[in-house]
C-alpha cells in the first residue's frame, strides 16, 4: 500500500509499468491464460451485442445518464442520502480511504464480531480494507469465486471481472488443496481440476462462512437516488448469500455510482452483462432499499467514498472516466493487457480504464507510467458501453505527466531539449533537408540485414525495443524534386 495523503490509499505495489510489463511478457503461461480467456469473453460480447438493434442507442443513453449524474452529483448524492435514511438505512460520508476504513472498522466492532464475509468489491480493494481490518483483528472472507482464489493464493487481482484470470484450473486446484484448510473447510481429498469439482469445493468451503457470518460487506454497481435502492450484480449467488443472511450489511460505494431514477437502471442492466460476461442478463441481480423487519439484514450502512473522485470531477477531460461501470470490456479488447496481464499496472484498476482512472485518483505524479501503457489504438473506446473516450483521456494525462515532471525539475529534461531541437529543425526546410541526408547516411552505416541495430548512447532505449528499417538511399523529398516537382508548377 502507498499512502498519498488526502488522496487516500490505492494499491500501487508493482514497479513502473514498463518494468513490470517486461517481466510479465516472459511468462508464457500467463500470456496463454490471458489470450484464451479474453478472446472467449470478447467473442461472446460481440455476439450478444449484435443481437440488439438499438445497441448504439443504449450506449448513447448510458453515456448521457452518466454525464447528467456527474453534472448534478451533489444533488443526486443528497437525494440518495435522504432516500436511504427514510428507508431505515444509515449513510456515512468518507472523504478518503483512511476515513472509510475507520468507519467500517468501527461499525464492525460495534457488533462485537471479528469475522465478516464480503461480496466482490473494487472500492474496498481500492482503500485496502481487508488489510486494514486484519490490523484491527478482523478477518474478511472473500466469497466471490475468483476473489477466493486470489485470497487463498495470497495473490493480487489481475482483472476487473475475473480477478483470477491469470490462473488456469490446474493452478487453482493446487491452491485449493494447499490453502483451503488454513481458512476453514479443507478441499476434498483427491480434488481434480474439473471446473465442476472446483466449484463444489468452493461451495462447501464457503457454506460455513455464510451460515455463521453476522456481518457482511459489499460494494455496489449502482445506487438509485430517487428510491435509495442499492444494486449488486453477480454470476454465482455468493453475493446474494452475503446480502441477505447476515444481521448487518455494510456497503462501500464510490460516489460516482449513483444514478437518478429507477428507469435509468434499465439501460445499464442491458449493457453491463453483455459487455462484461457476454450474457444477456446477469444470473443474480440483487436490489435492496434500506431495511425491512424480518427480511434480510436488520441494519444497513452505506459508506459513500470520495477518495479523489471530486478532484477527478473537476477535470473537464478526465471526468468522463467516472462513468465507468466496471464491465471490463476495455480490458478484453486491449492488446497491451492481453500480453501483460493486470498485475503489471500495479493498481486495483488494471487495463485501459486503470491507466486513466488510477492516475486521477492518486495524482499523475504517483502513477506517471500508466497513461503511457497503451498503443492508443482506440479499441477500448469502441468497446466501452458508456462511451468513455479512453484514448482522449490518456493523451490528456500524458501531457499532465510531462508538465508535472517539468515543474518538479525546473530544468528542461533531455526529452524537452530534443523536442526543442527538433522544432528548430522542422522550422527551417534547408536544415531539415540536411538533417535527413545526414540521418540517411548514418542509418545505412548502422544497418545490419536491412534494419538499424543498437543505437549509440541514450538512443539505445529506442532501438532496444523496436525494429527500425534502414533508411532508403533517397528521401521522398529528393525523389519528388527530381521526378514530379515540375508537374505541379503553376502556369
Amino acid at each position: 500500500m502507498t499512502d498519498h495523503g488526502d488522496r487516500g490509499v490505492v494499491w500501487l505495489g508493482s514497479p513502473a509499468f514498463p518494468d513490470a510489463a517486461r517481466e510479465a511478457l516472459k511468462d508464457t503461461q500467463l500470456r496463454t491464460n490471458l489470450r484464451r480467456a479474453t478472446s472467449t469473453i470478447r467473442d461472446k460480447r460481440l455476439a450478444v451485442a449484435a443481437e440488439l438493434d438499438d445497441w448504439e442507442a443504449l450506449r448513447d443513453s448510458a453515456a448521457a445518464i452518466k454525464r447528467r449524474s456527474s453534472r448534478h452529483l451533489d444533488h443526486y448524492l443528497e437525494k440518495l442520502e435522504q432516500s436511504v435514511s427514510a428507508a431505515g438505512g444509515t449513510v456515512h460520508w468518507a472523504s478518503d480511504a483512511a476515513e472509510a476504513n475507520r468507519i467500517v472498522t468501527a461499525l464492525i466492532r460495534a457488533t462485537g464480531e471479528d469475522e465478516v464475509v464480503k461480496v466482490k468489491s473494487m472500492a474496498t480493494q481500492e482503500i485496502g480494507l481487508n488489510e486494514h481490518l486484519a490490523e484491527a483483528g478482523i478477518t474478511a472472507y472473500e466469497t466471490d469465486l475468483a476473489e477466493l482464489i486470489v485470497q487463498l493464493g495470497d495473490d493480487r487481482p489481475s482483472h476487473i471481472l475475473v480477478p483470477a484470470i491469470h490462473k488456469n484450473r490446474t493452478e487453482i486446484r493446487d491452491i485449493f488443496t494447499a490453502e483451503m484448510g488454513r481458512w476453514g473447510q479443507p478441499a476434498p481429498d483427491g480434488l481434480g481440476d474439473d471446473p465442476v469439482e472446483l466449484a463444489e469445493a468452493a461451495r462447501l468451503h464457503l457454506r460455513q462462512k455464510f451460515l455463521a457470518a453476522k456481518v457482511a460487506i459489499s460494494g455496489a454497481n449502482f445506487a438509485i437516488a430517487d428510491t435509495g435502492t442499492v444494486v449488486v450484480v453477480e454470476s454465482e449467488g455468493n453475493g446474494r448469500m452475503c446480502l441477505t443472511l447476515p444481521d448487518t450489511l455494510i456497503t462501500v460505494m464510490g460516489i460516482e455510482k449513483v444514478v437518478p431514477t429507477w428507469s435509468d437502471l434499465e439501460v445499464f442492466l442491458q449493457l453491463l452483462p453483455r459487455s462484461s460476461t457476454g450474457e444477456r442478463m446477469n444470473p443474480y441481480t440483487s436490489t435492496w432499499t434500506g431495511t425491512i423487519n424480518g427480511d434480510g439484514p436488520s441494519a444497513f450502512h452505506l459508506v459513500l467514498l470520495d477518495n479523489g473522485r471530486t478532484d477527478t470531477l473537476a477535470d473537464e477531460v478526465g471526468r468522463q472516466t467516472l462513468g465507468c461501470i466496471r464491465c471490463s470490456a476495455c480490458l478484453n479488447v486491449c492488446p497491451v493487457f492481453e500480453r501483460t496481464g493486470g498485475h503489471a499496472y500495479g493498481s486495483v484498476y488494471p487495463g485501459p480504464i486503470g491507466a486513466v482512472l488510477t492516475p486521477q485518483l492518486v495524482g499523475v505524479e504517483h502513477a506517471a507510467s500508466l497513461p503511457f501503457a497503451s498503443t492508443l489504438c482506440g479499441a477500448c473506446y469502441d468497446a466501452c458501453p458508456v462511451k468513455i473516450n479512453i484514448p482522449e483521456v490518456l493523451a490528456h494525462l500524458r501531457s499532465e505527466v510531462v508538465e508535472a515532471k517539468r515543474a518538479a525539475k525546473r530544468l528542461p529534461s533531455p526529452e524537452a531539449m530534443v523536442m526543442k531541437a527538433a522544432a528548430s529543425v522542422l522550422d527551417h526546410p534547408r536544415v531539415l533537408a540536411a538533417a535527413q541526408k545526414a540521418a540517411a547516411v548514418g542509418g545505412r552505416l548502422l544497418a545490419r540485414g536491412g534494419h538499424i541495430g543498437r543505437l549509440p548512447g541514450p538512443l539505445h532505449g529506442w532501438s532496444d525495443i523496436r525494429d527500425t528499417p534502414a533508411p532508403p538511399a533517397e528521401s521522398f523529398r529528393s525523389w519528388w524534386r527530381r521526378n514530379r516537382e515540375g508537374d505541379h508548377e503553376q502556369p
